[in-house]
């Protein structure tokens, strides 16, 4: 019998990979399209980041963002009121044999970027990258 290649260790396959965009396509076109006829969902832009998907398929974590950044928790939970029928038309869209449960998350990305951004422009790690490679090593020629 063969034994689970899966592991916390690794990355995720490339059928997972492969899935998780097909879903994010998916569903930026659905929300794009506003067919999920919602007043409340039409007022917000929402953009889909990323959707990671579990090694067995069975569930979708969609990280999304409302343009602006404000009203994160509305429409999160507006998406998750919404998640049965947005589940559907995923899966009839996107031909899968079966839709994974949805699942939506606040994106972050943007603010790390930004974090990594204001930290590469500080002073002192400009300094430190102006630095020669043979001062860091205390090497003299």
């Amino acid at each position: 019998m063969a034994k689970n290649t899966f592991s916390e260790g690794r990355g995720p396959s490339q059928r997972q990979l492969r899935v998780g965009e097909v879903i994010r396509r998916t569903l930026s076109e659905v929300l794009m399209r506003d067919e999920l006829h919602d007043p409340d969902l039409s007022r917000l832009s929402i953009t889909v980041g990323e959707v990671r998907v579990t090694p067995d398929l069975s569930i979708a974590t969609a990280f999304v963002l409302p343009l602006g950044g404000d009203k994160q928790e509305e429409a999160i939970s507006i998406l998750a009121s919404h998640k049965g029928e947005l589940r559907r038309i995923i899966g009839r869209k996107a031909k899968l044999k079966h839709a994974p449960d949805l699942r939506f998350r606040i994106d972050t990305t943007f603010d790390q970027m930004d974090a990594t951004r204001r930290m590469l422009s500080e002073d002192r790690v400009q300094a430190d990258v102006a630095k020669p490679d043979s001062e860091e090593d205390g090497a003299t020629s």
